[in-house]
């Protein structure tokens, strides 16, 4: 007979006959209790852990229904053989190994270029919203919504991306939904799998990441100052680019007229040739006007539009939407119409009061008016860096983030080494390669992003980055 050796907790707000019960199946489910074991009967083991005998009859009766135990006639309870069990076990091992954390150093000073400044989220004109969209008691916001998204928030998505990003569709030709990854696998639905799509390179790997897990064939061009080499992307055998014109990440770069006016070029000489635009961190720009979306220069259908409220508002709002051509819209309504939005209409129906109501443009102009601050002082603080000569500063003025080129012959993992010796982290440019021999040729370049970071954190830490690197180059 076993013996079941088990700490009850009277003060528990979990029944002794749960705990008993719990225990129990756990000893089984590791092996500790083998198939066939007999169990003590109920009244010993009441005695022996000083509990009524209703209490362990009520935790023997949960294994009995669960399968765990057997009760034989005049004979007891004991163990069943459940086969399978190795594999319960294994299965559990495998669930639980992914939630062991990863141990990762904390540094005083990280200069991500993902981060955004949370703490100027407009948490009480937010709560002013929802209150409003809820107040009302209205049920069909709790019923299933059209699947392309509220028509209210769609079309004032149209008139914000008409005024500021110079964007011609209607609220037909657009689509909520959450976050740019369920948009791209949206999208491979629409375009089936008959495409081969170019990247830039470097590019955003979470997009390149997708696309290759959809199965599809990817293939990648280089970047001169103006963009993606678009004589480099007609020797390719694609039929699809993705390509970020307005600022592209993680260089950049800028996308002037004349090399958009190619690559639409380039889509028109196809009928199944497409561009998918990215207007990654495009609200963002400190000098001059922002640059307009290269949708609107097409005429002919041939540019497929994503962006997302997830960097100008916040990350956890998961809220994209993807502006479909004509053509590609018509597949849309033949194959997936039927897919529900991913996004709750409530959480919709905020965000259009938000845009509505005037909130956002005015929680942009804030967000400008801070980013370019830091900006600013980060461009300051680094600025002994560039006298040497072998250091250079690119992608300033727009986005969250600028680039350090170094031309001394230091690598970028040495570079990494030296601020992480300041208690700093800084980011390397190979990681958004796709190939990383493409990545190992060239000058060492690292990313500062600025826009979690206070001013003085960064005058701090870009001060201490400045003396490491000018001591050690």
């Amino acid at each position: 007979m076993q013996e079941l050796t088990m700490d009850l907790d009277p003060g528990s707000r979990i029944p002794l006959y749960e705990q008993i019960y719990e225990y129990i199946k756990s000893e089984i489910r590791s092996g500790a209790i083998p198939a066939r074991e007999k169990l003590p009967s109920t009244r010993a083991l009441s005695h022996y852990l000083e509990v009524s005998r209703s209490t362990v009859e009520l935790a023997y009766e949960q294994l009995l229904s669960e399968g765990y135990i057997e009760a034989e006639p005049c004979r007891g309870f004991f163990v069943a053989s459940i086969e399978g069990l190795y594999q319960i076990r294994q299965s559990r091992q495998v669930q639980e190994k992914p939630q062991q954390q990863e141990n990762r150093t904390q540094y005083r000073y990280d200069f991500t270029p993902n981060g955004i400044d949370l703490k100027s989220f407009p948490y009480s004109i937010w709560r002013k919203l929802s209150r409003e969209v809820l107040m009302d008691d209205r049920l069909e916001l709790f019923r299933q919504g059209d699947s392309q998204g509220e028509y209210e928030l769609r079309r004032e998505i149209c008139n914000y991306l008409h005024q500021a990003r110079g964007v011609n569709c209607t609220p037909e030709q657009l689509i909520i939904g959450a976050g740019n990854e369920y948009l791209i696998m949206l999208l491979s639905t629409i375009i089936g799998q008959d495409h081969r799509i170019a990247f830039e390179n470097p590019t955003y790997r979470q997009a390149y990441r997708v696309f290759e897990n959809l199965s599809y064939q990817i293939d990648t061009v280089d970047m001169d100052q103006n963009g993606i080499e678009v004589k480099k992307l007609e020797q390719k055998n694609v039929n699809m680019a993705y390509v970020m014109p307005s600022h592209q990440y993680p260089l950049g770069t800028v996308m002037p007229l004349k090399r958009r006016l190619e690559l639409l070029k380039w889509a028109e000489k196809e009928p199944d040739r497409y561009i998918i635009e990215d207007d990654y961190d495009s609200e963002f720009r400190y000098k001059g006007k922002p640059i307009p979306a290269l949708q609107g220069y097409d005429i002919n259908g041939k540019v497929i539009y994503i962006g997302t409220f997830s960097r100008s508002i916040a990350p956890a709002i998961r809220m994209s939407y993807l502006v479909l051509p004509m053509p590609l819209l018509k597949e849309y309504y033949r194959k997936s119409r039927f897919m529900n939005s991913t996004v709750p209409r409530t959480e919709q129906m905020i965000v259009k009061n938000f845009l509505a109501q005037g909130y956002y443009e005015r929680h942009l102009n804030k967000m400008r008016a801070l980013y370019k601050s830091r900006h600013d002082v980060l461009l300051e603080t680094i600025r002994p860096l560039l006298k040497s000569g072998s250091c250079e500063i690119s992608g300033e003025n727009a986005g969250v983030h600028l680039l350090l080129t170094f031309r001394d012959g230091r690598t970028e993992e040495e570079l990494i080494r030296l601020a992480a010796l300041e208690d700093i982290k800084i980011y390397g440019l190979s990681q958004y390669f796709a190939e990383q021999e493409k990545a190992a040729g060239g000058p060492a370049t690292v990313l500062l992003g600025y826009a979690n970071l206070s001013e003085d954190s960064i005058r701090e830490a870009a001060g201490r980055l400045v003396r490491r690197l000018r001591k050690e180059g």
